[in-house]
């Protein structure tokens, strides 16, 4: 098989023909090597790559007859989640060159799946907002998202088929809507996240970035023990929400249009489209994520605060003092508030396969700055699965995508409401 015809199967093809033995992992690794090596050098996704050693990894996965749901498959995993036999430098360097002895567990039951992992990507100063080098394989001149600003590039440009991320704000759904690609955020707590740098443990929560959603769902059935993930199926009749919410002043019009041709080809398809208004109450849901990452962050921080404030970007203190003025008791409230909240909004969701929203405020924007989360805090603070779906181009020739979410704990359903959706875009000739 040529690097061509190899690039261009997905995640679970590559899979299927790897324990068929009509594929090598090692001949997967060379037609990605190769593609890294034409695509990087404008777009820099990678924060660490050793082509010999993903050689010899891939030479001992055909050594064992490599097998399992993962089968050679290559992954780009975000620099903050630590590696046992790669530097993990949290996106800072202040932490350049260092070594953890252990995989993260993610990282772990991934090579346990039969995954070739490429390598580290780039991500922003501790998973923050400070931009670091990567650039949107689109348009290098714009910024690619943040804070999975490397893997969404990499599984962009083709140098791997599926890449984590984290999210604590927007750092998977927005970066996957500025490059192009699919993303899984699912249900917090779903995956384990224990070795991920931590910002937030009431928010942080583990990501897939693929090219299609299938294969999204596929990586996340491995990783959290969910088989029913990797099955499924599209539904015949599907209920979908639109609820475009508050604070649209910040939303550009290719941002709304998309979301509004989303729900157009849903319906031509067969779908039921129901629209949505923001009740009194949603906009409220912002100062909860505010109130909660604030807190949680300047503590989970500490050290880097307390110890190494001179090493950190400026943009990363100036979040830093800004989340620092959230009080205890504002935290406390916040936190007594949501449980509440989080079922009233279950129980709106609930009645849809998914309910579609915006996912960035428009197209990329030009620079570095990695983009405004406005559209994806509210969904983190209520912990619901979200997938970023591509769906157009806007007016600069950039990727525009959709979010869609789900209620807690539906990650099937909402997965399988976005293969409908999905299958709705190729149709019309658009992003897969």
């Amino acid at each position: 098989m040529q690097n061509a015809e190899i690039l261009s199967l997905t995640a679970r093809q590559m899979v299927a023909s790897v324990a068929a033995g009509s594929l090598t992992a090692r001949a997967v690794a060379e037609a990605h090597l190769e593609r890294i090596a034409e695509a990087d050098g404008s777009v820099m996704a990678w924060q660490h790559l050793d082509p010999a050693q993903v050689r010899a990894s891939a030479d001992t996965l055909d050594a064992g007859g490599a097998s399992g749901p993962l089968a050679g498959v290559p992954l780009g995993v975000k620099d903050v989640i630590e590696t046992a036999d790669m530097p993990t430098g949290y996106g800072t360097t202040m932490y350049d060159g260092f070594q953890p002895i252990w995989d993260a567990p993610c990282v772990q039951i991934a090579k346990d799946a039969g995954a070739l992992v490429m390598g580290k990507t780039v991500s922003t100063e501790l998973a923050m907002a400070s931009p670091n080098k990567t650039r949107n394989p689109h348009n290098p001149a714009h910024t690619p998202g943040g804070s999975s600003s490397g893997s969404c590039a990499a599984v962009a440009a083709g140098m791997v088929p599926l890449a984590f991320g984290t999210q604590t704000s927007g750092s998977v759904i927005r970066p996957a809507s500025f490059c192009g690609v699919t993303a899984l955020k699912p249900t917090f707590g779903l995956i384990n996240t224990v070795g991920i740098k931590v910002l937030c443990h009431g928010l942080d929560t583990l990501g897939i970035i693929a090219r299609n959603v299938g294969d999204a769902a596929a990586c996340a059935a491995v990783l959290s023990g969910r088989p029913e993930l990797a099955e499924l199926s599209v539904p015949k009749r599907p209920r979908f929400g639109v609820l475009l919410g508050t604070r649209l002043e910040k939303a550009e019009p290719c941002a709304m249009e998309a979301v509004e041709r989303l729900a157009r080809l849903a319906e031509s398809a067969g779908a039921e489209v129901v629209t949505i208004s923001a009740p009194a109450w949603f906009d409220g849901i912002f100062d909860l994520h505010e109130a909660v990452m604030g807190w949680e962050v300047t503590q989970s921080l500490a050290y880097e605060i307390g110890e190494r404030w001179d090493k950190l970007t400026p943009v990363t203190r100036a979040m830093l003092e800004d989340q620092g003025r959230v009080t205890e008791d504002r935290y406390r409230a916040a936190m007594q508030v949501l449980p509440g909240m989080r079922h009233i909004v279950d129980a709106l969701v609930s009645r849809f396969d998914a309910v579609l929203t915006l996912a960035a405020p428009g197209e990329a924007p030009e620079g570095m700055a990695t983009g405004d989360p406005i559209y994806n805090r509210l969904w983190s603070v209520l912990q619901v699965p979200l997938v970023a779906l591509p769906v157009a181009k806007g007016p600069r020739g950039l990727p525009v995508g959709v979010q869609l979410v789900g209620a807690r704990g539906g990650d099937q359903r909402l997965a399988s409401a976005a293969l409908f959706l999905e299958n709705c875009v190729v149709a019309q000739g658009g992003p897969k």
